[in-house]
């Protein structure tokens, strides 16, 4: 049975609407205007104990939506929802006891206290054994580095090291199930590549389900084997991402660095997607032998490189063809 099912799951909710200026204001008052907004509409998945997940889609497609439904803060309007066979919404205590939920652009620990007493907090909030929280910590602490941050207050923290305190918070109560919605945005770097071993290292080692959201796709290419595409609140496509290359991107990227400046061919013209000096990238859609052996023939070339397109270019491919087609 899966940990995670989502059957036919609709969201719907009712947005005031009034005109703009002062008039706008006043009759907003007397008589206001409403309209519906279907964040979610008919959504079906289901994830296994141990998946890693990506759910990804464009602002407004639903994702927040899903995991506020998923973690038992929103209801649904429509449709059948279970986490661990519950009702997020229904059993509310039981269900967070057994989930973690990390907001990358909001905090579950006290601004002004410093991080090792919101974890003590956290550790009575949840009624962890002290032996149990203790081991928990600890390790946490280890897996992410957080030694030199402990005494510090979370207001003086950087939003990576904030970030990186909030999983560990997330965590100490060894959940089995891990919602991370956009747990990357606004990272350096570095700090962005030690969350993703992070998350990759919990997922294999302890088995812990992860759902993950983000804009970020170096975040899903780095860590899923799977990924949900979501748009205007519909399932545009549950599957690989080898799946969604062959579906909405099955061509190739050649990267051409020239021994000096050459003009491009008319031929070529309309496949070049960039160009800047000597370097040539173009796209290639079939037959990517023959089209390399005419840039040999045809350019002083130094070096080639066959890549595939970017997995944003691809997912924006499907978003218009999806939208042209509904």
């Amino acid at each position: 049975m899966p940990q995670i099912l989502v059957d036919g799951l609709s969201k719907t909710f009712r947005v005031a609407e009034r005109k703009s200026g002062l008039l706008g204001a006043f009759g907003g008052l007397i008589h206001r205007q409403y309209r519906t907004v279907d964040a979610l509409s008919d959504v079906t998945f289901s994830i296994d104990e141990g998946e890693l997940v990506g759910y990804i889609g464009p602002n407004g497609a639903g994702k927040s939506t899903t995991i506020k439904i998923l973690s038992g803060i929103l209801v649904p309007s429509n449709g059948r929802c279970e986490v661990d066979g519950r009702a997020p919404w229904k059993q509310r205590r039981k269900h967070v006891a057994s989930i973690g939920v990390v907001f990358g652009q909001r905090t579950q620990l006290w601004w002004d206290l410093p991080v090792i007493e919101s974890f003590d907090l956290l550790r009575d909030i949840y009624r962890v054994p002290r032996s149990a929280y203790e081991r928990r910590r600890d390790e946490l602490i280890e897996m992410l580095d957080l030694n030199d941050l402990l005494d510090t207050p979370v207001r003086q923290l950087s939003l990576g090291q904030r970030v990186r305190c909030d999983i560990a918070a997330a965590l100490l109560h060894e959940p089995k199930i891990l919602f991370l919605d956009e747990p990357t945005i606004g990272l350096d770097a570095v700090s962005q590549l030690n969350v993703r071993a992070f998350i990759k290292q919990l997922s294999r080692e302890q088995n812990v389900t992860v759902l993950l959201t983000t804009h970020d796709l170096d975040d899903i290419e780095a860590l899923c084997d799977r990924i949900l595409v979501l748009n205007d609140g519909r399932l545009l496509m549950d599957g690989s991402i080898e799946e969604l290359r062959k579906r909405y991107g099955d061509g190739r990227y050649v990267a051409v660095e020239l021994e000096s400046f050459t003009d491009v061919s008319p031929a070529h013209e309309n496949v070049v997607v960039e160009r800047s000096d000597s370097h040539i990238l173009f796209s290639v859609e079939s037959d990517v032998p023959t089209f390399i052996d005419e840039v040999l023939q045809r350019y002083p070339v130094k070096d080639l490189l066959i890549t595939h397109p970017p997995i944003e270019r691809v997912v924006a491919t499907m978003y218009q063809t999806e939208r042209i087609q509904h």
